[in-house]
């Protein structure tokens, strides 16, 4: 249903007199007077109806690789027709898709066009895409045209996947369940300090998110951390972030750690050195993870995925490019050890 013009949002209640609503997509929970906006500047309150601003203004629709979510255990080898309205509800000082993901809080603006569920599911089968990913920006304040775009797609047998900052509520998680098959979180930081100064928000909401998709859904879930020199790379952070993930989610959530490189407000810090990364890499495998991968280092041997039992080099890749994908019926084809993931 639409007011004025608008898409009528999900997962909204009265608040109160004077036309208040609660929001109850993501963990601001934003209380919002008629007239205003929500947190993320793309949520409206229209005569006490909270309204979505982007439903039909899609900024950014085109097929990646999969592996470009990152999701390397989640239907390797295919193409996933990425697409994004503006907006976000982080404000990440060092967000690489700034233009889009902060226009709407900085300056108001909210561009994209008109583009249809229907039109976008038909484009991901003509661009032989295996799933449609909601990515670019912040995919739960999106919500109206994620689901119904989502139900669309699964009822074509396209799966669909989020690439999510892990804000969400747990009521967003279960309205999405249903139709949501694939999600990477990113886990920015281990310690409450980074969140609020260089993402003005908070770090506790993720990992619930993150504990809940582990053990109350059937969501496929990868994690990225990007490492910020100086910031969130310390030793005894990242031992306790590697122990979180294999406690609360398993030891088969794959942990992608990611190169930063200067880009927006945070302009003052270097490229991650390699070094860096490679202990980061060792920690996460010390802690009992089965599966740890470096990003944005092309031709690292730790794109690949090898067998946590034996060794054996299983999905070979280059970049977002597969050379070769060895597994065989979901398992090692040396030892026979199971190799978690969707349609691996």
């Amino acid at each position: 249903m639409k007011e004025n013009g608008l898409k009528t949002a999900v997962l909204w209640e009265a608040s109160g007199e004077d036309k208040k609503v609660r929001c109850k997509l993501c963990s601001w929970r934003c209380v919002i007077d008629d007239g205003k906006l929500g947190r993320c500047c793309v949520r409206k309150n229209i005569d006490g109806v909270l309204c979505s601003l982007t439903f039909d203004k899609v900024c950014s629709a085109n097929p990646d690789p999969i592996e470009k979510k990152p999701l390397f255990h989640f239907q390797p080898g295919t193409q996933s027709f990425s697409i994004a309205t503006m907006g976000c509800n982080f404000r990440c000082e060092f967000c690489q898709n700034w233009q889009i993901s902060q226009a709407a809080i900085e300056d108001g603006r909210i561009d994209g066009q008109a583009i249809s569920s229907e039109q976008i599911v038909t484009a991901a089968v003509r661009y032989d895409c295996a799933s449609i990913a909601y990515t670019y920006t912040e995919p739960t304040i999106f919500m109206e045209l994620a689901n119904e775009c989502g139900r669309l797609a699964k009822q074509q047998g396209l799966a669909n996947v989020f690439v999510s900052n892990g804000f969400m509520t747990a009521e967003a998680i279960d309205f999405a369940k249903e139709w949501l098959a694939g999600i990477n979180v990113d886990l920015k930081a281990f310690n409450e300090d980074y969140y609020r100064r260089l993402c003005k928000a908070r770090l506790q909401p993720v990992l619930d998110t993150i504990k809940y998709i582990a053990k109350e859904t059937q969501i496929w879930m990868e994690i990225t951390t990007l490492l910020v020199p100086g910031e969130n790379d310390s030793e005894d952070e990242l031992k306790q972030l590697a122990d979180f993930i294999v406690n609360e989610a398993g030891p088969d959530v794959p942990w992608h750690i990611s190169r930063f490189h200067p880009q927006y407000k945070y302009q003052d810090s270097v490229s991650t050195p390699i070094s860096s990364l490679e202990h980061a890499e060792q920690i996460g495998k010390a802690a009992g993870l089965h599966y740890v991968y470096l990003g944005n280092v092309p031709g690292s041997k730790s794109e690949s995925t090898y067998c946590y039992d034996c060794g054996r080099v299983l999905i070979e890749r280059v970049g977002y490019r597969i050379l070769a994908n060895h597994v065989k019926e979901s398992s090692c084809p040396d030892c026979g050890a199971k190799i978690a993931g969707f349609e691996i």
